[in-house]
């Protein structure tokens, strides 16, 4: 065979082994069966404050839109006044981000809008769209101000750097192997417990800010907990007990009210769980926040140290009796102030509440619910997902390419338990259940790469 035959060929063949197989369109009858006949377990990991161009932004995987392939990408240290300088991104970011990045309301609209208080009314007619230039404006704004220029360049490496394959080992061997979301926001433009609310609500709740209300038992919306329970489904809110996220399950009052405070038991318990074959059929896992030690990869603690969690969750599921039964659902809470340059598009409201608060400039700000976040890394890890394939924007229940979301899980796991949409976000949200093959893969990885600590 000629030689520039066989290159072709062989090109084939990878092109054939990228595309997965989907059973038929998002939505329809004959993926949701598909679906059920195949995943029986399902377990979500919601990690803290990354967005796909920081954290992934170094993967070489054909078909993610990040700084390697397209970029670099730059932001002015100052949106009023581009004189002072600019920095793109480049590659090699900090094990441990000592500035925490604004990622309150107002902070991410900065970010996104390169202004804190912008029209809401011009971003809803889309006359007003992301230009995502304002994060090193806002990281100097919080962190270094009056700063020297030598202290102003590693704020905006903080917030503008990717990092390396080599230095996320772990997740670079997960997205090699299973299947990665170009195009998943979070469904919050604003902080942590908002969003982490979202994944199990399809709501906020009206809360745009990590208040008090959180952890109190407080909360009446209907969460995937209650429904799962009321419909014979069994969970269990799996989570460090060293604190820091959630537990979720804890936020509502549903879960005191019908005592079942004894679903939320602590990270050690999943191990042997996985290990027994005796997860429940939603398994949602916390893990630990924040500073080093801690296991989320808030930039405060440890990339390496989240990848080292990541990696043991991944190998127990591996080892267990249930793998080929499961679908891990690794995602983020939202992108922490990182940058990313794909502007987040606008959603359905999944209620009428808004939330206030006062901006940098002194000026109140009203997020009304109908944008999402920033993109962040979101992957599908199971034998019934193809190797090594990168998934862009999705359709919802009315045929529209959209991105997807948080409520794209809740979505899909609908489907798969049958129930009904949340709210109007989830209801209008892309589903992913097209996504599952019909046929399991042998491949998947029993062990991932160990990580290690490192400066930059």
């Amino acid at each position: 065979m000629h030689a520039s035959a066989l290159v072709g060929l062989l090109a084939l063949a990878a092109a054939a082994t990228a595309a997965p197989y989907k059973s038929s369109s998002a939505h329809s009858s004959s993926s949701i069966a598909n679906l059920k006949s195949h995943v029986k377990n399902v377990v979500v990991l919601v990690m803290e404050n990354r967005s796909l161009d920081n954290l992934l932004g170094g993967q070489t995987i054909a078909g993610l839109d990040n700084p390697i392939h397209n970029g670099p990408f730059c932001n002015p240290y100052n949106v009023t006044d581009p004189s002072q300088g600019h920095h793109c991104s480049e590659a090699k970011d900090y094990d441990s981000v000592t500035d925490d990045p604004s990622h309150a309301v107002t902070g991410n609209t900065m970010e996104f809008f390169s202004q804190w208080t912008p029209d809401n009314a011009a971003i809803a007619d889309g006359k007003l769209v992301p230009n995502n230039k304002g994060f090193i404006h806002e990281q100097i704004h919080n962190h270094g101000a009056t700063a020297n220029e030598t202290v102003k360049a590693v704020l905006a490496k903080q917030v503008m750097n990717y990092y390396t394959e080599a230095q996320t080992p772990v997740l670079t061997s997960l997205v090699k192997n299973f299947l990665t979301f170009n195009h998943w926001h979070s469904d919050i433009a604003g902080p942590t417990c908002p969003n982490r609310f979202a994944v199990v609500a399809g709501t906020s709740a009206g809360h745009g800010s990590n208040d008090a209300t959180f952890g109190t038992y407080a909360f009446t919306q209907r969460s995937i907990f209650q429904q799962l329970s009321e419909t014979n489904h069994t969970w269990l809110n799996y989570w460090d007990t060293a604190g820091g996220t959630g537990p979720e399950a804890q936020w509502f009052a549903w879960t005191k009210a019908t005592s079942n405070e004894d679903k939320i038991v602590s990270m050690e318990q999943f191990y042997t769980d996985a290990a027994n074959g005796a997860l429940p059929e939603f398994s949602y896992l916390n893990p630990s926040c924040c500073g080093v030690g801690t296991t989320s990869m808030h930039d405060s603690g440890l990339i390496s140290d989240g990848e080292a969690f990541i990696k043991k969750v991944y190998e127990s599921l591996r080892a267990g009796p249930q793998w080929e039964e499961t679908l891990f659902v690794l995602t983020f809470d939202e992108s922490g102030g990182f940058h990313d340059h794909v502007p987040p598009p606008l959603a359905t409201r999944p209620d009428n509440l808004t939330y206030t608060e006062k901006a940098a400039n002194g000026e109140e700000y009203t997020l009304e619910f109908n944008r999402l976040g920033g993109r962040i890394p979101t992957l599908l890890i199971s034998p019934w997902v193809n190797k090594g394939y990168v998934e862009q924007k999705g359709t919802n229940y009315h045929g529209q390419t959209q991105s997807y979301s948080a409520s794209s899980l809740l979505r899909t796991l609908g489907y798969l338990w049958n129930f009904e949409p949340f709210t109007p976000r989830v209801e209008d949200a892309a589903s992913f259940e097209h996504l599952i093959q019909s046929s399991p893969r042998k491949n998947a990885p029993k062990t991932l790469p160990i990580p290690h600590a490192f400066s930059r």
